[in-house]
């Protein structure tokens, strides 16, 4: 496991290299679910595949950018999911975006996460690891220096609401609506990444991104994006869960499978599950 980690912290500085000095236009190219791709998407997405391909330990890898599983080494013990460059279209003015990895072993499923990682390309650099605990690192002079570990406290002040707001469900909208009115302060960039990573550092609060009736599976990603994080959620002491139930125990039929997710300290999580099981499905 270490390796990958490693592994990990160098695909990150060749990201931050990327970012500083990339393309940030428009490819030709589509991704699996119809986005048009990044130039620094595709050029991310080849830089992690690349490192990753000399890890005997890695069986196989899924990206986001990608439509399907990569094998590479028959004997290893380990499979990544990973989201290249979450929230891409971001970089060109300027806000922090960041990468996910989910890391598996068996298959491409919720309960077979054993480690996640994601990095934010901010003023600083910063990676955080969660196996069974949670704990930050940052970039000084080019080196992952350990900074803290993470824990969320029972309750926060953050409220993160995403998705297009006029498709949101009606209780849903005033779930958060008193969840304001309760003095949560507003935070919310649009990017998945520097959005938990706040509430994570802030000690608590809740993001959310609910089925829609333009999306009602929800927008974000199982393997690359709402799993890793419900894992790294877990082990700092908070919750993730769908609306109903535990997002780890979500079944996965397709390697692009969406879910609703909602990510945060317990007291936002019970609120929410509590909300929604009062309104059905």
């Amino acid at each position: 496991m270490t390796e990958i980690f490693d592994a990990i912290k160098k695909s990150a500085i060749e990201i931050r290299n990327l970012i500083q000095t990339g393309d940030t236009g428009k490819s030709t190219q589509e991704n699996s679910t119809g986005d048009t791709q990044l130039k620094l998407d595709i050029a991310s997405d080849e830089i992690i595949e690349n490192i990753f391909k000399e890890l005997k330990s890695v069986k196989a890898i899924v990206s986001e950018e990608q439509e399907n599983i990569v094998s590479l080494h028959k004997e290893g013990k380990y499979l990544i999911a990973y989201d290249p460059l979450d929230g891409s279209s971001l970089v060109d003015v300027n806000l922090s975006v960041g990468s996910i990895f989910g890391i598996y072993e068996n298959d491409f499923t919720g309960k077979n996460l054993v480690a996640a990682v994601y990095v934010v390309y901010g003023p600083r650099v910063e990676l955080v690891i969660a196996t069974d605990e949670v704990k930050m690192y940052r970039l000084i002079n080019n080196e992952f220096k350990f900074i803290q570990n993470i824990k969320l406290n029972e309750k926060g002040k953050l409220n993160a609401p995403g998705s297009t707001q006029n498709c949101w469900a009606p209780f849903h909208k005033k779930l958060i609506d008193d969840i304001f009115e309760d003095g949560y302060r507003l935070r919310y960039s649009g990017g998945m990444v520097p959005d938990l990573h706040q509430i994570l550092l802030k000690g608590g609060g809740l993001f959310s991104y609910p089925g829609t009736t333009d999306r009602p599976k929800g927008k974000l990603r199982q393997l690359f994006e709402v799993f890793p994080f419900a894992y790294i959620y877990e082990k700092a002491n908070g919750q993730a869960v769908d609306g109903f139930q535990r997002v780890l125990d979500i079944q996965t039929t397709h390697i692009h499978d969406t879910s609703p997710c909602f990510f945060g300290s317990n007291e936002e999580i019970n609120r929410v599950l509590k909300v929604y099981k009062e309104n059905g499905k």
